[in-house]
């Protein structure tokens, strides 16, 4: 073996070497985004329904603890105005405010405790598959800088 074909072979190896680390370092840079967007959600998820909960407290009956719900999630999202988007999303949440509600009151007897997280989850499910984004992705706004003018 000569000097040279064994510093071929160390190149090599150096070079191989190299590249499993930057094949580690993208799925390790992945990963991490992929746990930090996941974390971001959950968070999300949280925020939300505690202001659902806190607004579906409050409601007299099923329609207001609804309609209160609904004001909360256009007000969490920034939503301003309508679309016919808008409205549906709206419409496939409301289940979970009827779940909120209907899991603070008193059941009758033999009668399920609602389920929650099961409405939540049915909800985020139908947006997945009818949206190209998260519904969480919605809560990521841009609010652009002004200036501060003193007069």
């Amino acid at each position: 073996m000569t000097a040279a074909s064994f510093l071929d072979m160390l190149k090599t190896a150096t070079a191989q070497a190299e590249k499993a680390e930057e094949a580690f370092r993208r799925e390790v840079a992945a990963r991490t985004e992929q746990l930090a967007r996941e974390r971001a959600f959950a968070f999300r998820r949280l925020n939300l329904m505690r202001a659902v909960a806190e607004a579906v407290a409050s409601a007299e009956n099923e329609e207001i603890a609804v309609a209160a719900t609904l004001a909360v999630v256009r007000a969490k999202i920034g939503w301003s105005s309508d679309s016919d988007a808008r409205a549906q999303t709206l419409e496939h949440f409301a289940p979970i405010a009827r779940a909120a509600f209907k899991s603070l009151g008193p059941r009758a007897e033999g009668e399920p405790e609602p389920d929650v997280i099961k409405a939540l989850q049915e909800f985020e499910a139908w947006y997945a598959a009818t949206h190209p984004a998260a519904f969480w992705a919605l809560f990521e706004q841009y609010i652009p800088e002004t200036p501060r003018v003193d007069f």
